[in-house]
């Protein structure tokens, strides 16, 4: 006999001898009635809440709620195949979905199970998808910047890695749009983007995922999609799903982003459940837990400490609003868990002005904590003046402008309007950001039709990287500063490009 067999045989010799047969009582439920996505389910009195159930026919379920003599279970896969007298047992384990770099550049469903083609997932591992929030002691300050691109948002909302910002606004406002630019400007950095859709159409799902493939790096993006087709159980565990994908990489010392596209129609698959499991509703028909539920989901989001390794976890929700109402139920509750919002006006939509982000209600509670010093410093009066001009814009319906201020504090405005109007996917570095708003502030663009300033964002950074100071990667010191020699330069580069986009243009007096 060779040593191989003779190994073979030890093993399982101490294996046998190890065995104790006997009796093992396995807990068999069985289904009392299922319907529209839910099962009620007897005999099974061990079961725990969100405890994974199976079916027959290896159907999946979940536990939702607890009752003295059954338990409503929500099922996560076809239930067609399940009747009153199918049989259920307990699994012992939470959801869980598997985790890793193997799942970068992947479309998957709510439980990780892959959907783009037909090669299995490589994960890494297996992680619950309710996981608790980082502990206080456990977290650090937000105050590196997380750049989306979008010169409105960075200069005046600016968000920071760990910070929750809430992108809300009515139907077709470009929320998503704005999100997809946020996640595509990562693609030469070091943030990994988790994308999650809930109760999205399969068209809108693949145009984004298309948008990414074009314009982004999908390679370093997750796509966790949960149709409005899929089951409602599906829809209710998507965003779980996606923020314990992003912990894998937040709990490992690296930056993530989620964005959840969008809660508003998670609170209505949540409220669609327990109407059909039969809790008490409360406002609005929605149930008592329905803060909780997405406070304990945002607060996953945070900045970890060095000693957790100093890895992060930015989150970008989706709320959407009825004729502009932010006094609804879900958006004050969303605004109250996140670090601001965005708010997308139908006005300035339909004005023409991409994006239509209204100065007034949007705020981000990290601030200038979260910026480069060099752009703070530039944005720093930009807002107040804005905000002014807008004021002054309604009066000047009223009749002509006779006081030369006035006039031209309305003709600044205009210009702050016309630089911030940045259309789809064409992003700025945070070396363009500064030239623009610094070139602004100086009064280079006074002389110039406002329409000139429009077409300035898809060619400042190939301007600046052939006529600008060189080299730009090294244009901002250790404190994320501009010396008065490389602002000089760069509003220069600017003076140069407006003037060549304007060409024959007549320029307008001051």
């Amino acid at each position: 006999m060779d040593t191989v067999s003779a190994d073979w045989l030890e093993h399982n010799r101490e294996v046998l001898a190890d065995f104790r047969p006997g009796p093992k009582a396995t807990p068999l439920g069985r289904v009392e009635r299922v319907s529209d996505g839910i099962a009620l389910v007897t005999g099974l009195p061990d079961a725990k809440l969100n405890e994974l159930l199976r079916f027959e026919g290896d159907r999946l379920g979940f536990v939702l709620t607890l009752d003295p003599d059954s338990i409503g279970a929500v099922l996560l896969d076809d239930g067609d195949a399940i009747t009153a007298s199918s049989q259920v047992t307990c699994t012992g384990k939470e959801i869980e979905v598997p985790v890793g770099p193997g799942l970068l550049g992947r479309v998957v469903d709510s439980l990780g199970r892959p959907i783009d083609r037909d090669e299995p997932v490589t994960a890494e591992t297996h992680m619950p998808i309710e996981r608790a929030a980082p502990a206080i002691i456990d977290r650090d300050l937000v105050t590196q910047p997380l750049e989306t691109g979008i010169l409105l948002v960075d200069a005046l909302f600016p968000i920071g890695q760990g910070q929750r910002e809430l992108i809300i606004g009515d139907r077709a406002m470009g929320k998503t749009s704005m999100a997809l630019d946020a996640i595509i400007n990562q693609q030469h950095s070091n943030v990994i983007c988790i994308y999650v859709a809930v109760g999205q159409r399969a068209t809108a799902v693949q145009r984004a995922v298309e948008t990414v493939r074009q314009h982004g790096a999908l390679d370093r993006c997750i796509f966790v999609v949960a149709l409005a087709s899929d089951s409602p159980g599906l829809q209710w565990i998507a965003p779980f799903s996606g923020m314990t994908m992003a912990e894998y990489f937040r709990d490992r010392g690296m930056h993530a982003l989620i964005v959840i596209d969008d809660l508003t129609k998670h609170a209505a698959t949540h409220r669609e459940l327990a109407l059909l499991t039969r809790e008490p509703p409360g406002r609005e028909a929605y149930p008592g837990d329905i803060f909780y539920l997405h406070a304990r989901l945002l607060e996953r989001a945070a900045r970890l400490c060095a000693a957790k390794g100093g890895g992060s976890l930015s989150a970008l929700p989706i709320a959407e609003t009825d004729a502009g109402n932010l006094s609804a139920y879900i958006p004050t509750n969303l605004i109250s868990i996140t670090d601001g919002q965005i708010f997308l006006d139908s006005g300035l939509f339909a004005a023409n002005q991409r994006p239509a982000v209204d100065i007034g209600l949007s705020v981000s509670r990290v601030g200038g904590k979260a910026q480069i010093p060099a752009l703070r410093n530039v944005a720093g009066r930009m807002r107040l003046e804005y905000a002014q001009f807008l004021e002054l814009e309604i009066f000047t319906r009223f009749g002509g402008l006779t006081d030369a201020h006035i006039k031209a504090q309305v003709m600044r405005g205009k210009r702050i309007r016309a630089l911030m109007t940045q259309p789809r996917t064409t992003l700025l570095r945070p070396v363009d950001e500064v030239a623009l708003l610094e070139a602004l502030a100086q009064g280079v663009f006074d002389a110039y039709p406002v329409e000139c300033l429009q077409t300035l964002h898809g060619l400042i950074g190939a301007h600046l990287d052939a006529y600008g100071p060189a080299p730009l990667r090294n244009v901002f010191d250790a404190h994320g500063e501009l010396d008065k020699t490389m602002r000089s330069e760069l509003v220069e580069g600017v003076r140069r490009l407006i003037a060549r986009v304007a060409g024959d243009a007549a320029p307008e007096s001051p």
